[in-house]
């Protein structure tokens, strides 16, 4: 009965708007009428300047001057035409009179204007109680009004009944949106943060936006760019303008922006809550990666941090539902491939295989570590939710040493400490090198967590194991000698050991051993010393070369000189035998010569025998011999008295004597006493034989005289025994 009751008012009051329209339009004829015939009248003609250009208001022609037209109230009567500062106060008279007259229309008839970039806002002074709870009434209850007046003219609006206030119309700029706040409308559900979206022509309709069960309180909803006719009595409009007036920064008004190389990781704020055991909400389908926050909340979205995330472009997000933070996506360096550990999606499964018994691998989309490695370049990923382990797919070079690589790796490594089996500690450097196979990667990453972890769980426990043990079977100077047999033995053992973890051992270096200072001394004494002995030996040989380049040298020479001599030899050979034949030559003729020579001295030494053998036969052999020699003594003048007679006479004085008369013989100059030296004698000797050896000194005449007696005595014996014979 109600509702009927309100539509027959609602009837009534239409005819009755239009009944004011029609009477409205009478009135303003009538009034301008009126004004017209206020306008003063002067009787005699003037003429001035100030009416030029007056124009005729029946026939709207120029009037000329002192021209007489006729009253328009009392055509008969003519009236004389006037200037412009003649019809001033006129005209004022006219305009209060049309403004009362509008204002006293308006009153009676309920006229209000709206221009085209207003609204009209209506609050109904008296009527109907609103219901409890409400503050915009949608049945003519007093209060404001769900109905706004659009631009034109609305009549009824009697000011005794209806307040109406012109609002501007809502602008939003391109870039910016604007978010709504209703004052009215059904309460929000506990479990919803915002209100749900209502159909009402994007918050233009508040009557649809009631009816149809808009929540009061922050909307899903909100404007976009343009503009929109909001009734402000139920909406609140908050935009980039007066954002600072409600609390929030400009900025989150505006269209947000993802930048080239990032994405966006998306929290909603509304929603229901996140599954247990989960930490992120996974993709619904259907909500235009955020932008429609009601299909968000349909799909079964649910609050919280997002599976899903925004790629790089512009995005009409509302602050209350979303907030975005920026990372720069995921880059994979070449030489590299990333590992990913998702910590959402799909239930684990597992698909490494029976013979993979050290770790999990999945499928993508799964959760755990997936079987597909990322490649080099950017990829977009929610690093909120997952991890990417990087695994270097080149050579990886761990140093056990001062010296760290640019990957950092081998940061926490140093020399290793072993002990040989002769008791000596030594440091040893070791270097190892090893490669993970881009396929390989998620295994190893399945395993052991990360390549850090690889390196201090795995690779520096086995090869230190193995060269603390390898050491204690060799002493320090066997381990020196035989460096690379052991390293040779570490690199086979090491590649089998890291195979079973899925990596690559390419080689096993030996670097700097640093044996025990005091053992090192006494090597390094010891290799100097065979230092010195080998610069020894080696000048030793350095000489012996020399000398056998002397000999070679000399026996060049000498084989020059044997080549001469060669020569030589056939040279002399020729000479020799010429010499030879010359000699035999010689000879011939000197056996000739000799042989006529015995002849001719045999025939003399016959001559001279018969000729002795007369005159012994004559004077006998002793007178012959003994004249003889007393001609030959004689004709070489040969001395028979020494210069000097030494003799004993028995009183033992003879010696001393001698010696006195040497003596005195010597000062006396040596001169002979009684004829020549014994050298005659030697005129008679044949020639002796030339000789390289030096003569033989000639005896003295003491030593001459003694031979010489006994040669006499012998020559006197043969002569007598020849003769008695």
């Amino acid at each position: 009965m109600k509702s009927q009751f309100r539509l027959a008012g609602l009837r009534s009051l239409r005819q009755s708007r239009k009944a004011m329209q029609m009477a409205a339009s009478v009135t303003l004829s009538t009034l301008a009428a009126g004004a017209i015939a206020a306008m003063p009248v002067k009787a005699a003609p003037q003429p001035d300047l100030a009416t030029a250009g007056t124009i005729s208001l029946s026939t709207q022609k120029p009037i000329a001057p002192n021209q007489q037209f006729l009253d328009p109230v009392n055509p008969n009567l003519p009236v004389q035409q006037m200037g412009m500062l003649d019809m001033l106060p006129g005209v004022v008279i006219g305009g209060i009179i049309l403004i009362g007259g509008a204002l006293f229309f308006s009153s009676i008839t309920g006229l209000v204007i709206i221009g085209e970039q207003e609204v009209g806002i209506v609050v109904k002074k008296f009527g109907g109680k609103l219901p409890p709870g409400r503050l915009v009434a949608l049945n003519g209850e007093a209060g404001f009004q769900a109905d706004a007046l659009v631009p034109g003219w609305h009549w009824g609006f009697f000011p005794w009944q209806y307040g109406v206030k012109k609002e501007a119309v809502v602008t939003v700029p391109q870039g910016e949106i604007a978010l709504i706040v209703a004052n009215d409308g059904a309460s929000i559900p506990s479990e919803r943060i915002l209100a749900k979206v209502a159909p009402c022509d994007n918050f233009q309709d508040a009557r649809k936006f009631l009816v149809n069960g808009g929540e009061k309180g922050r909307q899903m909803g909100f404007l976009t760019a343009g503009t929109y006719r909001i009734n402000t009595a139920l909406f609140k409009v908050i935009t980039a303008a007066n954002a600072n007036h409600y609390g929030m920064a400009p900025e989150k008004l505006r269209v947000y922006t993802v930048q080239p190389d990032k994405v966006g990781i998306v929290t909603t704020l509304d929603g229901i809550s996140i599954e247990a055991g989960e930490m992120a909400g996974s993709t619904v389908p259907g909500h235009n990666n955020f932008q429609n926050g009601e299909k968000f909340i349909h799909a079964g979205g649910r609050r919280g941090l997002q599976e899903q995330i925004l790629l790089s472009g512009s995005w009409n997000l509302n602050p209350w539902f979303v907030q975005v933070e920026q990372v720069a996506m995921t880059e994979i360096p070449i030489g590299y491939v990333g590992v990913v550990i998702s910590y959402v999606g799909k239930a684990h499964e597992d698909v490494s295989g029976a013979s993979f018994t050290h770790g999990d691998l999945v499928h993508p989309g799964h959760k755990g570590v997936w079987t597909e490695p990322l490649y080099p370049g950017k990829h977009p990923m929610n690093t909120r939710v997952m991890k990417v382990e990087l695994v270097p797919t080149t050579n990886i070079v761990l140093n056990w040493s001062g010296r760290t690589e640019r990957h950092n790796y081998d940061e926490k490594l140093a020399s290793l400490g072993v002990r040989s089996r002769d008791g000596f500690a030594f440091a040893l450097e070791i270097a190892q090198i090893i490669h993970v196979g881009a396929l390989d990667a998620p295994k190893v990453i399945s395993r052991v967590g990360s390549m850090q972890n690889l390196v201090d769980h795995v690779l520096e426990p086995t090869i230190g194991n193995y060269f603390r043990n390898s050491a204690q079977d060799y002493t320090v100077l066997d381990f020196l000698s035989a460096r690379s047999e052991r390293q040779a033995e570490a690199a086979e053992f090491i590649k089998q050991a890291l195979r079973s973890y899925d990596v690559q051992a390419i080689d096993t270096l030996i670097g700097d051993i640093q044996p025990p200072a005091e053992l090192m001394q006494t090597q390094t004494d010891r290799k100097i010393a065979e230092e010195q002995r080998k610069t020894f030996e080696v000048q030793q040989m350095a000489q012996t070369q020399r000398q056998m380049l002397v000999r070679e040298t000399a026996l060049a020479e000498i084989q020059q000189e044997m080549v001469k001599s060669e020569q030589n030899v056939n040279i002399a050979e020729l000479q020799a035998r010429a010499e030879i034949k010359r000699a035999e030559g010689e000879a011939a003729a000197t056996k000739l010569n000799a042989s006529a020579e015995a002849d001719a001295i045999r025939a003399t030494g016959t001559a001279r025998a018969d000729t002795y053998r007369a005159g012994v036969e004559a004077l006998g052999a002793h007178s012959y011999t003994a004249m003889q020699l007393m001609q030959i003594i004689g004709d070489r003048h040969v001395r028979l008295i020494p210069d000097v007679l030494v003799g004993n006479n028995g009183n033992g004085n003879g010696l001393v004597d001698g010696l006195l008369s040497l003596i005195l013989w010597n000062q006396s100059g040596n001169q002979p006493t009684n004829g020549q030296a014994t050298s005659a004698i030697e005129e008679l000797l044949p020639p002796k034989p030339k000789s390289n050896q030096a003569e033989p000194a000639l005896p003295t005449d003491v030593e001459l005289l003694p031979d010489l007696s006994s040669e006499i005595d012998a020559i006197f014996n043969r002569t007598i025994d020849k003769k008695q014979s």
